[in-house]
């Protein structure tokens, strides 16, 4: 009958049962009381007021819309606003007292998962046993009620946790606290600025303990703390050798009869448990902020449970622990570039393995973070940094493709404002004569005059063509050499027709005479809203161009959302920048450059910001190498939280970067 009381008020709904259990599974006492009062408050609401958004969870909306901070970075707008502590402050207010207490957990060391159960997913793939997690969770839950009602207090060991699970499941215990001990070692790493805090006043001589509310035992704590270069504390309390925590004072009382008469202040992260507990037992206190409760505010929840949980525990963990405020392009790399570009370049190497490619060619300038952080991940691989642009491509297409050379140099210039002369100039035929004796170059290119420069060209084509021969030479000398000794390539690039890798493979297969298939991959194709939405999609069926993040294939809610007009592509774009100078072509005497199109020092900020996403995330899971299995879906989320017109982050950024369009 319990079970079905339970089920009818807590299942029957996810954000019912979302709700409940944030506010139930970590409270005691009082506050459990007061969580059933909340819950049929939650069922009163949505079956009788018709409250149904209760009954979503945030992963239930079909998109999110997040408002971030616009103008400054989400690190400095939280240290404005609340004033965090530095570390000289931390030791100036600790270092007057006797002794001081440490919490471990979000305060010492930290989960790369912003809830701390998610680990169990790990150890669910490794065991193989469907749904670990929701009964690992369950079975602590039991076990706790079980102690309390036996002995008044709730505070329980791995081992009687495992001992519940292995009766249910066919798994030994020992077993299975090795495996979760041994996770929790793997995974758990200290927390930059409070263990500055932590050797600061151990230099300073002061006398250290830990406190902390867990069911690892404490010998599996001390060495959880050794990995992390913790050491030289005097004692260690763990809640579960005492039968007392944090949460109900006792364990504090424990404290206190081991150091009598001793002025005592205790760091944490809970503002109950480490906060108002520790003053009710005569301790000072500093509480330092969560950062898991700063994952709620600006990261999208509509993500897969895994890579989400870890992607925001990382931005948490490194933007809101300690006072340091991250500049702008720092964040916006770290923030909404370094996933995507992590899984960009695990899904470029996963595709590459399976499909014997020999060689990977990151086409210029998109490529520039690409390459940094796929030779970070696999130095093993053979990459190269190839010179390449679409004006480039263009050009040394033009003999073979007409159309696009006019269309992308005369007809999508007509609303740029620029001249005629610009437009030819673009094309490097201000040196032909007979031109600028037809057409004013001085006048705008509107309609009229860009249909009169498109007929002067296709009547002198021969000529047109035969102006890019050297440039047709000289990338062949280039990528014959480049290619030599390779059967089989992929060329990587942004996007978004995928024209850059399939130029590259018409010319060396069927201009060149280069034995060496070229499959191209791109982060996104177009989409709806292009001019020409399947432009490749026979490619895309038949393998010679893939896609990561979406296309008419697969992910296409992304697909029907991704619009250019509202400058999805630019925003996508700005998050590859570089600082380098745009490719022009290839010529006789060498590659040539001309601008940059963004600003250099932004660009790499943005860079910077990407480089370090990607190493904490590839770090912290080195020892799970399938977590950088991110899907292409997964990897667009945090952008598609901030696409929306009422936010601007986006058009700030792109404003800050001093866009050129056309260049």
């Amino acid at each position: 009958m319990r079970r079905r009381i339970y089920n009818f008020l807590v299942n029957r709904q996810p954000g019912i049962a979302a709700r409940y259990h944030e506010a139930h599974d970590n409270a005691a006492g009082v506050g459990r009381i007061l969580s059933w009062v909340y819950l049929l408050w939650l069922n009163l609401a949505y079956y009788v007021f018709f409250c149904h958004f209760l009954g979503q969870t945030s992963e239930m909306k079909p998109y999110e819309k997040i408002s971030v901070p616009v103008g400054i970075s989400e690190s400095a707008k939280y240290l404005t606003e609340h004033h965090e502590l530095s570390v000289n402050e931390y030791v100036k207010r600790a270092e007057i007292y006797d002794v001081v207490s440490f919490d471990i957990f979000d305060t010492l060391v930290f989960r790369p998962f912003s809830k701390p159960a998610d680990a169990f997913y790990l150890i669910e793939e490794k065991l193989g046993i469907l749904d670990f997690r929701e009964k690992r969770i369950n079975a602590e839950r039991l076990v706790r009620e079980e102690c309390r009602r036996r002995s008044g207090h709730s505070e329980i060991g791995l081992k009687d946790i495992w001992e519940k699970l292995s009766a249910e499941l066919d798994v030994a215990a020992e077993y299975g606290m090795n495996l979760e001990i041994e996770t929790e070692l793997r995974l758990c790493y200290p927390n930059p600025f409070m263990k500055e805090v932590f050797e600061r006043l151990k230099a300073d001589g002061k006398r250290i303990i830990i406190v902390s509310d867990m069911y690892l035992p404490s010998d599996v704590l001390r060495e959880m703390l050794s990995r992390c270069g913790i050491s030289g504390y005097e004692r260690l309390y763990v809640s579960c050798e005492h039968g007392a925590n944090k949460a109900g004072g006792g364990l504090y009382d424990v404290v206190c009869r081991d150091y009598p008469d001793k002025k005592l202040i205790h760091i944490g992260d809970n503002t109950r448990s480490d906060g108002e507990m520790a003053a009710k037992k005569g301790f000072a206190s500093i509480v330092c902020p969560s950062t898991d409760s700063m994952a709620k505010k600006y990261r999208p929840y509509d993500m897969s449970p895994i890579t989400g949980s870890a992607y925001r525990a990382l931005i948490c963990n490194r933007l809101y622990c300690g006072d340091t405020a991250y500049p702008l392009g720092f964040e916006y790399g770290y923030i909404y570039g370094g996933l995507f570009v992590l899984g960009y370049c695990a899904f470029i190497h996963n595709y590459c393995q399976k499909n014997d490619v020999e060689k990977i060619l990151f086409l210029s300038r998109d490529g520039d973070i690409l390459k940094q952080v796929y030779d970070r991940l696999y130095p093993m691989d053979s990459t190269e940094y190839v010179f390449w642009s679409r004006k480039a491509a263009t050009k040394l297409m033009a003999p073979y493709d007409r159309d696009d050379f006019l269309r992308r140099f005369i007809r999508y210039r007509v609303s740029e404002g620029v001249t005629v002369g610009d437009a030819v100039a673009s094309m490097e035929l201000s040196d032909i004569s007979w031109l600028k004796e037809q057409i004013d170059f001085e006048s705008a290119l509107n309609t009229e005059t860009a249909d009169l420069l498109t007929k002067l060209l296709i009547n002198n084509w021969d000529e047109i063509k035969a102006h890019y021969s050297e440039q047709n030479v000289a990338a062949k000398k280039y990528f014959a050499a480049l290619l030599s000794d390779c059967k089989k390539a992929a060329a990587v690039d942004i996007g978004w027709a995928g024209s850059g890798a399939m130029a590259l493979s018409y010319l060396t297969g069927q201009v060149w005479d280069i034995s060496c298939d070229i499959t191209g991959i791109v982060a996104g194709t177009n989409s709806i809203y292009n001019d020409s939405p399947d432009a490749s999609e026979p490619f895309l069926l038949s393998g010679k161009l893939v896609s990561y993040m979406f296309s008419q294939r697969h992910n296409r809610d992304v697909l029907k959302r991704h619009d250019p007009a509202d400058n999805a592509n630019v925003y996508w774009e700005l998050l590859l920048s570089s600082p380098e100078k745009q490719f022009i072509g290839y010529y006789a005497d060498g590659p040539r450059f001309g601008d940059c199109d963004v600003d250099g020092d932004l660009a790499g900020e943005i860079q910077k910001g990407i480089i370090a996403f990607a190493n904490d995330y590839a770090t912290h899971f080195k020892d799970y190498p399938y977590m950088l299995n991110i899907s292409g879906r997964d990897a667009y989320a945090p952008m598609l939280g901030i696409m929306n017109k009422k936010c601007g982050y986006l058009t700030d950024i792109a404003d800050r970067l001093h866009l050129k369009q056309g260049v």
